[in-house]
């Protein structure tokens, strides 16, 4: 080490580990302040400073950074995966990211806010992660109908992170699918139905999944809510995802896609205009209908893994970058 890296060395020791100010090192080596200043950014320059940053989960926020760039977002969670991975460590690591962004945000939420939760393996990856008693008593609701064959279903979900915050939960008494329109409408005579409807179009957090309408990865096929034959008559009308039990297209439109006037839950208009929707999300097959999700606007923060990320922004290049940016 010649005389300038020891001096380089020097300074940094006294910043960073010996927290001096600028002016005291200064004061010590008779230069001016401007010259540590210097010295400091000489020293980040040729490596004399390096930074070890330990994050108790690995994120790439770079790729946080990109997503929130492109897609108008509030915030972006980035798992950064490791190779051996597999998709039960990749959405609870999703999940344990979303989590601790909850854990920030809703000491934070206004007094009286209520939380809606809908349903998926990324949503009750989330909740299982959050901690029991975050200091609020908050009220949490469900924004869709029960599925009743998943043990992610909507009802379970707002019942575990309701007793978490030690506030109530609030049951939306129906099915997420029913048959025909006609047995929608029935169940929106119900007063119950009616008034969780209301409920969850007024909440001011909601946690939700991103669900695809890929054979091996469809909620709604696992639950036996629809067959592989609706599959591929949604996949020809072009849909390519769902969110909160609502079907939309590429670009987040759900013009012509009936399905939707036989779900019992809110709109996505009204998944739009609450002022903040996590989306916890992941796998391949996921990633149209996260873009489409996010070309909707139907949530402002997404929480997903770093493969994941690079398919979606991938998949948004194919396309025109306007139809990316929110206004």
């Amino acid at each position: 080490m010649n005389e300038r890296d020891d001096l380089l060395a020097m300074v940094a020791s006294l910043y960073y580990k010996l927290n001096q100010g600028q002016a005291e090192i200064a004061e010590r080596l008779n230069v001016s302040t401007s010259t540590v200043s210097r010295l400091l950014k000489e020293a980040w320059a040729r490596g004399v400073i390096e930074v070890q940053i330990k994050t108790p989960i690995p994120r790439d926020f770079a790729l946080e950074m990109q997503l929130v760039a492109r897609f108008g977002l509030t915030d972006a969670l980035v798992l950064e995966a490791k190779p051996e991975s597999d998709d039960a460590s990749l959405v609870a690591g999703a999940g344990q990211l979303a989590a601790i962004y909850l854990q920030r945000i809703i000491p934070e939420l206004p007094e009286g806010s209520t939380i809606g939760v809908a349903w998926g393996t990324g949503v009750h990856a989330t909740v299982s992660a959050l901690p029991n008693n975050l200091g609020r008593h908050i009220d949490v609701v469900q924004l869709m109908g029960g599925v009743g064959a998943l043990v992610v279903d909507g009802p379970d979900l707002a019942r575990m992170v309701a007793t978490k915050l030690g506030g109530r939960h609030y049951d939306l008494h129906a099915p997420v699918l029913v048959e025909r329109p006609e047995v929608r409408d029935l169940f929106l005579t119900e007063p119950t139905v009616r008034e969780g409807i209301r409920r969850a179009r007024s909440v001011q957090l909601a946690i939700t999944g991103i669900g695809s309408l890929d054979e091996r990865d469809s909620s709604f096929l696992r639950a036996g809510l629809i067959t592989r034959a609706d599959l591929a008559t949604l996949r020809a009308l072009g849909a390519v995802g769902e969110t909160a039990g609502r079907f939309f297209d590429a670009d987040g439109r759900t013009a012509g896609l009936e399905i939707n006037r036989r779900v019992i839950g809110i709109e996505l208009e009204d998944l739009r205009n609450i002022p903040k929707v996590i989306a916890v999300a992941r796998g391949l097959t996921k990633a149209p209908a996260i873009l489409g999700a996010l070309r909707g606007c139907y949530l402002n923060v997404l929480a997903t893994d770093n493969v994941t990320a690079c398919a979606v922004l991938a998949l948004a290049e194919e396309q025109t970058p306007e139809r990316d940016t929110r206004a």
